[in-house]
């Protein structure tokens, strides 16, 4: 069974829109008004994981905008495009399309990874970063080869590799969502709900969104055997210039809390680690009110 991509088109104290960026058609989720902030999502999930945010953030005076990355939910799914520089360049666009100037962008998982790229690659749009479940992708990429851990952690990835396997596990049923959803959630919380399990699942199996998922991740993979993948790495060694808040779950499967530390490396100015006890991978979900507290706080700080 396929669902329509209208299906992310969920109603809230928020509007729907569809903007041109990039080439592309975006689907946006908009709350509030005041200063941009760009909220992008991780795997397996779309802009929805963002709704607890939106409406803090809106209260506290600000503009959240939460996108469906390309790929994903009601955005336009092309063949082509899913490395971090297009994604980077996506976001950017999406700022500019939106009538702003510039952004402070939040990200969680992949959505962090592409987050934490702005500020080196777009950096005329970024006013700061925050991330979570994501540290700088060098620690990230050291992690992953240094921590048998994390790179056991880190394993679906390499699943994702498969042609067409993947895609038709997501086409299937929820299974492959929910397996995804309860290994990086915390043990000890109740998330996710049958509802979160569906709601995900079924998001994934709207046309061409399970194989443009894979795609995000197959670059990440292909890319560190080919040059343009170590190209990569050095570039996004430059300083970040921005303020930088890093929010991570202590019982993250995903990316395990252990192997999350030293990105402030990367950082000179502003930046600010915070532990979110007892909550996994999905942080906004896990923990929405301590994360809508941790990111209204940091908001205001910036001036």
């Amino acid at each position: 069974m396929s669902v329509d991509a209208s299906f992310v088109n969920i109603d809230g104290p928020w509007e729907h829109r569809f903007v041109s960026a990039n080439g592309a058609r975006f689907h946006v989720a908009e709350a509030g008004e005041g200063p941009l902030v760009l909220l992008l999502h991780g795997f397996p999930q779309f802009w929805y994981t963002w709704r607890h945010q939106m409406e803090a953030l809106a209260a506290a005076g600000y503009r959240a905008a939460a996108m469906d990355l390309r790929g994903y939910g009601g955005s336009d799914k092309p063949p082509r495009g899913y490395d971090t520089y297009t994604a980077t360049l996506d976001a950017a666009s999406v700022i500019r399309a939106l009538g702003e100037q510039d952004a402070v962008v939040v990200g969680q998982g992949l959505g962090g990874w592409v987050a934490w790229c702005m500020p080196v690659f777009r950096p005329e749009v970024t006013r700061g970063v925050a991330s979570l479940s994501m540290p700088h992708p060098r620690i990230m990429r050291h992690a992953t080869w240094t921590n048998p851990t994390q790179r056991r952690a880190s394993s679906w990835i390499a699943g994702l590799q498969k042609p067409f396997v993947p895609e038709r596990e997501m086409a299937r049923s929820n299974e492959y969502v929910e397996g995804l959803l309860r290994s990086w959630s915390s043990p000890f919380g109740s998330y996710p709900s049958a509802e979160d399990v569906t709601r995900y699942g079924d998001a994934m199996r709207i046309p061409f969104v399970a194989h443009s998922a894979a795609e995000h991740y197959r670059w990440l993979g292909r890319s560190s055997v080919r040059p343009d993948g170590p190209m990569f790495m050095r570039r996004i060694r430059r300083a970040i210039r921005v303020p930088v808040l890093q929010l991570q779950g202590t019982d993250d499967g995903c990316v395990l809390a252990a192997a999350t530390h030293g990105s402030g490396a990367f950082v000179p100015g502003d930046f600010r680690h915070v532990k979110i006890d007892g909550a996994g991978h999905f942080l906004t979900e896990e923990a929405p009110d301590r994360v809508s507290g941790a990111l209204t706080r940091w908001l205001a700080s910036l001036g």
